[in-house]
Formats: structure tokens, C-alpha cells, sequence
């Protein structure tokens, strides 16, 4: 699935984040302890912000968009309870790095990226460090994409107004979707689970992500 990347001087801090930045807050599940230890986070950022790389912020990756702090990517995919046999959709590649972790813990990930510069630039790194189970897509990542579904687990990386019901269609039976909702300086983090074609929401943690653009989401002007 990927080529094993060899220790360097970000190890530590690497190990360092995952101990103190994710199972120090509570986040237990060792696989995605384990794959968050792989993945090394600084080769999605630029050269200037390598020394920030496991530090407990968002940083950013350029269009306005930014990479995710490391605790918010760990409690997301924590509460998806990923298996290693599904197929999930991410909504917003942005740098890479939360693909990367995806495909170490799901079978094939589709990954959709409404800037083609930020879609381009994860697709080489992520193709560099030996993914092969992932496929990136430039497009609306709020009307989800359909010719791929159904979907085991969808997480959305930015900001809906509301839960998209494309989304929700797009899951399948049992399926989990992880998706901030709210305005834009006070979000909600949320699990959702589709059972019997109804949802089931659970509140995980306040956040502040960026908007998500698109018809199902904010409009260009948010």
C-alpha cells in the first residue's frame, strides 16, 4: 500500500505528537494511533512550516485552506471506526495528510478536492510515498460523488450549514459520516450513522474548520 518511510530527525516528534496530542486526550484506538505514527505529517506541509509540523495547530497549505491539527484528524477518524475492507469518500483532500492516514486504515479511498492546485500537489505526494488505493477527484466534494458510492464512511474537512442530504444518500446501509456543521467561527464536530434510511447524530467535539463551498454547502462568498 505504501513504501515504509525510514527514521529521520521527525520521529520523535512524530511519536511525541501521537503520546501526547492524541492518546494523552483520550484517543484509544490503536490503529489509528499506529497509522498517525507512520504518516509523516511534515511532508504535506511546505519547508518553511516543517518545524510546526506536530504541533498542536492547523497550518497552512495555501487557497485558504489549511491541514488540519493533529488531535481533530484523530478523534475524526476514531469515531469512524474504520475496517480495513471499506470504502470511504473524503471530502476535501486539501494537503494530503488525512488521505494518507485513510489509506492506511480503509481499503480505497476517494478523495475529492474542489482547488485543482491542492488536488494536484497531494495526488504527487501521496503517489510518492507509495498510496496506491487512493483516487483523488477535482470537483464539488459537497454533492459528494455518486458513481462511486455507496460508501462505508464519508468524512467531510470543512464546514456545512447542514448535513448535505446528498451525503447522506451516498452512505451506505450502517455507513458513518463525520462532518463539522455551524456557522463560521462556532462549529459542532459531528458523528452521523445511517440505520434504516434514518440518521443518527452524535455531537464529538466544538471546531472551526473552513467553509465547505459548493451548492450543498456555503456559498463563494462565505
Amino acid at each position: 500500500m505504501r513504501t515504509e518511510t525510514q527514521p529521520d530527525r521527525f520521529t520523535a516528534p512524530r511519536e511525541s505528537m501521537v503520546a501526547s496530542q492524541l492518546r494523552g486526550r483520550g484517543i484509544a484506538d490503536e490503529r489509528v494511533l499506529a497509522a498517525m505514527t507512520r504518516v509523516p505529517r511534515h511532508q504535506f506541509v511546505s519547508d518553511s512550516y516543517h518545524d510546526q509540523a506536530y504541533e498542536d495547530h492547523p497550518i497552512p497549505i495555501g487557497e485558504g485552506q489549511t491541514i488540519s491539527q493533529p488531535y481533530i484528524v484523530g478523534i475524526t477518524l476514531e469515531a469512524l471506526a474504520l475496517q480495513p475492507s471499506d470504502i470511504v469518500l473524503e471530502v476535501g483532500t486539501g494537503s494530503g495528510y488525512q488521505t494518507a492516514i485513510l489509506a492506511e486504515l480503509a481499503h480505497h479511498v476517494y478523495s475529492i478536492e474542489r482547488h485543482a492546485s491542492l488536488a494536484q500537489g497531494a495526488h504527487s505526494i501521496l503517489a510518492s510515498l507509495g498510496y496506491d488505493n487512493v483516487t483523488v477527484v477535482v470537483g464539488d466534494g459537497s454533492h459528494g460523488l455518486a458513481q462511486s458510492a455507496p460508501f462505508d464512511a464519508i468524512v467531510v474537512s470543512a464546514a456545512a450549514p447542514q448535513i448535505p442530504p446528498l451525503l447522506i444518500e451516498q452512505l451506505s446501509e450502517g455507513g458513518r459520516m463525520v462532518i463539522p456543521v455551524g456557522p463560521a467561527h462556532a462549529q459542532e464536530l459531528l458523528l452521523v450513522r445511517k440505520q434504516l434510511s434514518n440518521t443518527a447524530v452524535r455531537v464529538l467535539e466544538g471546531c472551526r474548520f473552513v467553509p465547505l463551498i459548493g451548492s450543498e454547502g456555503y456559498g463563494s462568498d462565505w
